[in-house]
């Protein structure tokens, strides 16, 4: 068997993958492309956006996470804020401290940027179809006790129109 290193790997989230932990969402589709769309509403909600690709037990092997970039649109009203994009790394543990019952916990990865076009909460909250890139300044491979994901925090206005259509999430396949 031959050995694997290719670092153009790119893997499709589609929106009905994200979760929401407020508002009225419903998976839509226009011309053939599928949203998940909130309803307009003003209040604050988060989107998590989970980072789906392989782990690997072996260093240095699997999927070694380079960027990703969530594709959503903001329609009718601008957001009131967009209060934080940020990455986190959750780790899982084959069994808890005695006592503590914590199996899992996340912390979030400070080693990121965003795209200019979405490096402040001004760029984010717009009127406008967005492609934001969140990309890892040391980029990593995912362990097997590892999991990734984003958390896009909004304030939407009366009248914001919020629609997610999935993440791209890039890395390099190495097995």
């Amino acid at each position: 068997m031959g050995y694997v290193h290719d670092t153009a790997m790119a893997q499709f989230i589609p929106p009905n993958q994200f979760m929401f932990s407020a508002g009225t969402w419903t998976q839509t589709v226009a011309s053939n492309v599928w949203s998940m769309d909130r309803s307009a509403a003003d209040a604050a909600f988060t989107v998590y956006v989970p980072v789906l690709i392989p782990s690997n037990s072996v260093a240095l092997k699997g999927a070694k996470l380079l960027s990703i970039e969530v594709m959503y649109s903001i329609g009718t009203g601008a957001c009131d804020d967009v209060t934080s994009f940020k990455l986190f790394k959750g780790t899982f543990q084959a069994t808890a401290a005695s006592g503590s019952g914590t199996l899992n916990t996340a912390a979030e990865v400070t080693a990121v940027s965003w795209d200019a076009g979405h490096d402040t909460a001004a760029e984010r909250k717009a009127v406008d179809e967005h492609r934001a890139v969140c990309t890892l300044t040391t980029p990593v491979f995912i362990d097997n006790d590892e999991g990734y994901h984003l958390e896009l925090i909004f304030d939407a206005a009366a009248n914001s129109v919020v629609k997610m259509f999935g993440a791209i999430v890039n890395y390099t396949l190495r097995v």
